[in-house]
């Protein structure tokens, strides 16, 4: 840290002496050039009135009389000089020194309120352990709901309704076990926007269900727990969203939730992929496709990404499908060459510049080791196991497809 201080200091001091020098000898040239250039004409004008005097032009009253008067004003001009020289040596210096050492206050005080004076810059490393430990200590749900005020029932809520969230707040209570009574008590809490309320009938809903609990149910409640601590991905929603997850690795919701996850503990280069797939994925009216828009482009910017928004569902279709590959199997080696070969290389083209969603990598090794280009199979998926690596859903379908290409035990 001292040796940053002595470079900034060396610098600062090198830049003043320079600045300093050019305002001072460019004053002093201006100066110059302006009354040195008159006492110049009156000294040339002496001259030629005694040349004049020598061809007998004038004679030598008139000359003496044209002299004094040229005379007086060469004095006066060297006096004017002589004064400006004073000038320009005191009032350059000055203005030079106020100058750099405002522009030096300034950048002190710019860098001590913006920078971060005592910390170096964190390598890549030291960004992702940071935000690991972010997200492992980040505030459980209880003490996010706990920050945020009481709910409020709406001012326009028609009393009859009131009435009937009264009573079947009431019936559900008194019937503890009543699994479809829970999950229209969710569904009513959250249409009202009481959050928590409709939280805790959804946690009812899942434990009732057991087993049989499916993964829009929980995706469902990861949502209402992250509603509940006003916007907060909580590690408690999390753990509901990768239960999700883990039943089905295409749930929307629980995808979007993981990706705001992300976005909030410091990884916008995982939330990016994460978000960037959904869009491919679509359809359009999917309810996170905007506010996935209304965020992306600076989450790339974030993630050092250049970036264009996709034509939303353009991942459905492209590339080789499961289709493709098995009626390749009957061709010749050569039509197949051609029919897998085109789709392979338009798709791990397309991969390389633009991301896409797992499935894409995991369509991409299929097909490679359909061609039986195992190494290169083999590449593609050790990149992929890094791209996401934070994951578990994604690497279940690159992991099955590296095990259907031969390159993964």
């Amino acid at each position: 840290m001292l040796g940053f201080w002595a470079v900034v200091a060396a610098i600062t001091v090198m830049v003043a002496v320079i600045l300093t020098r050019a305002v001072m000898v460019g004053a002093r040239q201006d100066v110059a050039s302006r009354a040195a250039s008159d006492v110049e004409v009156y000294r040339g004008q002496l001259d030629e009135v005694d040349r004049d005097v020598a061809r007998g032009v004038i004679s030598s009253a008139d000359a003496e009389r044209v002299h004094a008067e040229i005379a007086r004003r060469l004095i006066a001009a060297d006096k004017a000089l002589s004064a400006e020289r004073t000038v320009t040596a005191t009032s350059p210096s000055g203005v030079a020194l106020v100058v750099i050492a405002l522009g030096l206050i300034g950048s002190i005080a710019s860098y001590l309120w913006l920078g971060a004076p005592g910390y170096g810059d964190m390598a890549l490393k030291d960004r992702i352990a940071f935000a690991e430990e972010v997200r492992k200590t980040r505030p459980a749900q209880e003490v996010a709901e706990a920050s945020l005020p009481p709910f409020t029932a709406p001012a326009d809520m028609d009393e009859r309704y009131r009435t009937l969230m009264a009573q079947l707040r009431t019936t559900v209570a008194a019937r503890p076990d009543d699994l479809d009574g829970h999950i229209l008590l969710a569904q009513q809490e959250r249409r009202i926007g009481n959050f928590l309320a409709a939280k805790d009938a959804q946690t009812k809903v899942v434990t009732l269900k057991g087993d049989t609990v499916e993964a829009t149910d929980l995706a469902d409640l990861g949502e209402l727990q992250v509603l509940a601590a006003g916007g907060y991905v909580s590690p408690e929603a999390e753990m509901s969203l990768r239960a999700s997850l883990s039943q089905d690795p295409t749930n929307g919701t629980a995808r979007y939730y993981l990706g705001l996850m992300l976005v909030q503990t410091g990884r916008p280069d995982q939330a990016f992929r994460i978000w960037d797939a959904l869009l491919r994925a679509g359809p359009e009216d999917a309810p996170w496709i905007e506010p996935i828009l209304a965020q992306i482009e600076e989450l790339a910017q974030l993630a050092g990404v250049r970036y264009a928004i996709p034509e939303i569902g353009s991942s459905g279709g492209r590339g080789p499908t499961a289709e493709d590959v098995e009626n390749a199997r009957d061709m010749t080696p050569a039509e197949r060459m051609d029919m897998i070969g085109s789709m392979v290389s338009g798709l791990s083209q397309r991969l390389a510049t633009e991301g896409g969603p797992a499935r894409d990598w995991a369509r991409l090794i299929s097909s490679l080791g359909v061609l039986g280009e195992w190494e290169r199979a083999l590449a593609i998926h050790t990149n992929a196991m890094e791209v996401f690596a934070d994951d578990p859903s994604a690497i279940d379908l690159i992991n099955a497809a590296g095990r259907d290409a031969g390159v993964v035990d």
